[in-house]
């Protein structure tokens, strides 16, 4: 261990929670308490940076590969470490909350890795963080079962090596933690709280198992940020007596500003560097966000008619896989979101077959894995992949160099033939307002309409509510988006669920604060960067 522990962090506005001694040890508040001083000041620094490149691209409606990094870029002779053996094969992985019972379901899933999710997957509530700490240190020691008091069924892992690698997804750097602040009442960020936690109990624990410490980055915007985790990581190393390149991170490309530095994002991290991921809804998001001011040829159609066959969506994926084989990274694909219906075989049926036409095509384009939400679709995306690899770990061979990708081809939005629908509105108020109410109740992984929504989910929802209502789009029944039409269909929604599950459910819910909260962020006229900075003001606990 290194350096005398500073200050010690407060906790503040939380309740004492059962298991929290195991999580919430001087030593490691003292190790979050480090990384706050040493680095907090830099996440500063560039979220400012954000808002600059932000007004700087509603200035310009454009983005471009960036000048001053076209040397790492074309510099041929460097690659990222080599992956450890038990992140070498990662052709299905899972992803969800860090609660007892879907700890022990994923790691039993039959995926070969585990997105264990602080971030979109979870929300943010006290017990949720602390907890979810605990249930992967009690994983690692098997010590962690789990009995459903409502149908009895009793859950423990399989042997050690059946169980899934974890990759463990911090919050983003836009998220603080309010239930622990420095001796100035500064609220530690919350990236720094949940990788803090996690390394410091877990990183020799799980260099012994082979496995790890490994980690997803989300919400990264530039090679600066990942700079700064590359830091951290080197730090953290240090602290605890591991060697350096233990860990090893994948970075989520989810903006639309890290599809320009992809290649300098892996630089970056090169010696922690294990891949790069292409997600959907918060990549959508990103582009509503940042070129909200573009005019017409920005505005999305129907967030399900985007799927990643659309030109601008192909285009970054089939880059997203040139650019991590050429510098020996694994390149991770999007999420099957689908949840199999218990009572429908039918709708099953379809859309097990969609789901494999997606995974086809992933494994088809170079992509060495993918997500899904729900351990029944492993074996689906399983065999996708299997076709494709054999007895091969990746195809990190198949370099892709047919791709060509110009700059202007990743915002050619208006290359997509959909337009939005007045369905499409309704939906986006349905699902917005039903996931945002589960949320407030602590819950970040939801099952709506047969499909697993999280965070990034809310976001793309109300960014097109917001973005039809200012693009003044006209829907194909000739009403135009207004924020009365807005309210109207909201309120029809709330009425909806009323109906549907009954005055005592509604009573106890938080349906009419999700509803507000959604028109709040869907029609302000000031575009609040991230839906989860408000609604975390409302989270109880």
């Amino acid at each position: 261990m290194s350096a005398p522990a500073p200050s010690p962090l407060a906790i503040v506005d939380a309740e004492p929670l059962p298991r929290q001694e195991k999580v919430l040890t001087d030593a490691a508040l003292a190790f979050v308490a480090e990384l706050h001083r040493r680095f907090t000041p830099r996440r500063d620094e560039l979220l400012a940076r954000r808002a600059e490149r932000r007004a700087e691209i509603a200035r310009t409606s454009s983005l471009d590969f960036l000048p001053e990094t076209a040397a790492i870029r074309a510099d041929d002779s460097w690659r990222v470490a080599p992956a450890p053996a038990a992140l070498n094969d990662r052709r299905v992985e899972i992803t969800g909350p860090t609660d007892r019972k879907m700890t022990i379901n994923a790691l039993n899933s039959g995926a070969r890795v585990w997105l264990a999710d602080f971030e979109d997957a979870s929300a943010p509530t006290w017990e949720n963080v602390v907890l979810g700490q605990a249930n992967l240190i009690d994983a690692y020691g098997r010590d962690i079962d789990f009995t459903d008091e409502r149908t009895g069924k009793s859950y423990a892992l399989r042997p050690n090596e059946e169980l899934a690698t974890v990759v463990m997804r911090p919050r983003g750097w836009h998220l603080d933690e309010r239930h622990l602040v420095d001796a100035d009442g500064t609220p530690v960020p919350g990236a720094f709280v949940d990788f803090g936690l996690y390394f410091f109990h877990n990183a020799q624990r799980l260099l012994d198992l082979g496995k790890g410490p490994y980690f997803y980055l989300p919400k990264t915007e530039s090679h600066l940020e990942a700079r700064l985790w590359n830091d951290v990581f080197v730090f953290a190393q240090d602290y605890v007596g591991i060697p350096q390149g233990t860990v090893r991170a994948t970075v989520l490309i989810e903006t639309i500003t890290a599809a320009y530095e992809m290649e300098e994002i892996l630089y970056e991290l090169r010696d922690h560097a294990a891949g790069l991921n292409a997600g959907r809804w918060d990549y959508l998001f990103s582009i509503v966000k940042n070129f909200r001011d573009g005019g017409a040829r920005f505005v999305l159609p129907d967030r399900n008619a985007v799927t990643m066959t659309a030109p601008f969506m192909r285009a970054y994926t089939e880059l997203l896989v040139r650019t991590c084989h050429k510098r020996g990274a694994h390149a991770i694909g999007g999420m099957a979101a689908f949840i199999p219906s218990r009572r429908d075989a039918e709708v099953n049926k379809v859309a097990f077959e969609k789901v494999r036409a997606d995974k086809d095509r992933e494994a088809n384009d170079g992509f060495d894995g993918s997500w899904v939400a729900h351990p029944d679709l492993v074996p689906i995306a399983m065999e996708s992949f299997d076709r494709v690899l054999g007895d091969k770990p990746n195809q990190k061979d198949r370099l892709r160099e047919d791709v060509r990708v110009e700059a202007a081809e990743l915002i050619a939005i208006d290359s997509l033939d959909a337009k939005p629908t007045y369905n499409g509105l309704v939906n986006a108020v349905q699902v917005g307002i039903r996931y945002i109410e589960a949320w407030l109740r602590g819950l970040g992984a939801v099952a709506i309409f047969n499909l697993m929504e999280d965070a990034a989910t809310a976001e793309i929802s109300r960014s097109q509510i917001w973005q039809w209502i200012n693009a003044g789009v006209e829907f194909e029944n000739g009403d135009r988006a207004t924020p009365e039409l807005a309210r109207k269909v909201a309120a029809e929604e709330l009425d909806a669920i009323r109906k549907e599950i009954g005055e005592q459910a509604f009573a106890a819910g938080h349906w009419q604060e999700a509803h507000d909260l959604l028109l709040k962020v869907a029609l302000d006229e000031d575009y609040a960067d991230f839906l989860t900075l408000p609604a975390y003001q409302q989270l109880k606990g």
